[in-house]
């Protein structure tokens, strides 16, 4: 029996309707690289891993970026692919064990672009073969770095200027994650979201840093928004008009936590804008505090709204928000050595919820430490600990 929802978090238990996809609650478990694929292929592993979390409430489970139909999509060999009609079986393993908890699940697909090798260097076994891979980077840069966790070794070895990308390859890449949107409907997928953000190759495009294209493809900021809208126009395409299409998108760069796509909310509307006439559903907006100031320089009010409260207010659809929720210290600030310790700020979320700022609430570490932590939130328990040693440990370590 579910039981019954404390009334302070009402907001978080009503259900939503996107297009075909009707969610029980607000509740996202967060996509989260976990490098636990065999052969980039999910198995009963990471079945069991998602369907619990499905199983312990939460409305909306969101994968792990899965890499697209592209040889250079992800650079680790145990990181999912949706490329063939082995991997449609495998997921559809996942797909359907989550639904048969409850839950509706997407697949968030991926292209790493300029941050290949990233991952790489884990994977021993693979490391020279994929580090001789060409990454896929608009005008060949990996971007000038700022604020990063990334070490200075590393940086030094992804930096160097490589070939921009031709029109031959950009129609590839487009192509690449329209059949791969289709795989995932094939798959049992409800739908699909796009990785737009954090520097990866959609975002790439968007970043005028890693963006000095002067043909159609380069230029201000409507030119540079081109590539990310034929991507969602081909995925549009490709599932069909029942199904929901997310897209993740983000001001910062992993390259540099100061970047900013748009520095006014104009500039934000006519990146947006242009993703939403292809055919985004909902704007997925990814900070490192889900209520932090997108515009903090302006007057009044808008000095307070949110990145996911301005694409709701520019585009008029509905959005989600990520970012420490029930986590004391950002994700950068852990791997710098602070603590991960709790902090409840739900009320702060259901505020957000009621105010309207956004529509759905993406939920990473605490779903980690806890997989029934829609139960916890649905009844006001006391919120897990979450502890980055143990929790956020690999679903399990390739060999070599």
């Amino acid at each position: 029996m579910t039981p019954s929802v404390t009334t302070t978090r009402e907001a978080l238990f009503r259900p939503l309707e996107v297009r075909s996809m009707q969610l029980a609650n607000r509740l996202v478990m967060s996509p989260m690289t976990r490098m636990g694929c065999p052969d980039a292929l999910p198995d009963e592993v990471n079945r069991d891993y998602y369907a619990s979390r499905a199983a312990g409430g939460t409305g909306l489970i969101v994968t792990e970026g899965i890499g697209v139909d592209h040889p250079t999509s992800v650079d680790h060999a145990w990181i999912p692919r949706l490329d063939g009609p082995e991997s449609v079986a495998a997921w559809r393993q996942v797909t359907d064990a989550v639904h048969s908890a409850g839950g509706r699940i997407l697949a968030q697909l991926w292209h790493v672009g300029p941050l290949w090798g990233a991952n790489a260097r884990f994977d021993r076994a693979n490391r020279d073969r994929l580090m001789g891979m060409h990454p896929m980077r608009p005008s060949g840069l990996w971007g000038t770095p700022g604020v990063t966790t990334y070490s200075e070794r590393s940086i030094a070895r992804w930096a160097p200027e490589v070939a921009p990308m031709t029109e031959g390859e950009i129609a590839e890449v487009i192509d690449a994650f329209s059949r791969s949107a289709r795989l995932a409907m094939e798959a049992g997928f409800d739908g699909v979201t796009l990785h737009g953000g954090h520097g990866y190759l959609l975002d790439s495009f968007v970043w005028a840093d890693t963006n000095r294209r002067t043909d159609a493809w380069g230029g201000d900021l409507a030119a540079r928004s081109r590539f990310p809208a034929a991507v969602v126009a081909g995925v549009r395409a490709a599932i069909g008009a029942d199904a929901p299409l997310f897209y993740r998108f983000s001001q910062h760069t992993q390259q540099d936590y100061t970047a900013r796509k748009a520095t006014t909310p104009d500039e934000l509307g006519v990146y947006l804008g242009a993703l939403a006439e292809a055919g985004v559903d909902l704007f997925d907006a990814s900070t490192r505090r889900f209520d932090d100031p997108a515009f903090p320089d302006l007057e009044g009010d808008d000095g307070e709204l949110s990145l996911a409260g301005w694409a709701r207010r520019l585009t008029g659809l509905p959005t989600g928000a990520v970012g420490g929720v029930g986590i004391g210290a950002s994700l950068r600030e852990q791997k710098s050595g602070k603590p991960a310790h709790t902090a409840d700020n739900i009320d702060a979320v259901v505020d957000c919820l009621e105010a309207g700022q956004f529509d759905l609430i993406s939920v990473g570490r605490l779903h980690l430490a806890d997989p029934a932590i829609a139960t916890v939130l649905r009844t006001g328990a006391p919120l897990p600990e979450f502890v980055r040693e143990v929790h956020e440990m690999p679903l399990r370590s390739p060999e070599g």
